[in-house]
């Protein structure tokens, strides 16, 4: 089924996009702690 695989593809798509938007923001939380430190 095209429609069904359409559907699944563009949910993974938009969960590795909420991932990666994760990390980035896990990335700038570290470096503003890295930056507090002495």
């Amino acid at each position: 089924n095209i429609a069904q695989a359409t559907t699944q593809l563009s949910k993974y798509q938009i969960l590795q996009q909420a991932g990666i938007s994760t990390l980035a923001t896990a990335n700038s939380l570290q470096q503003s702690y890295l930056k507090l430190l002495p």
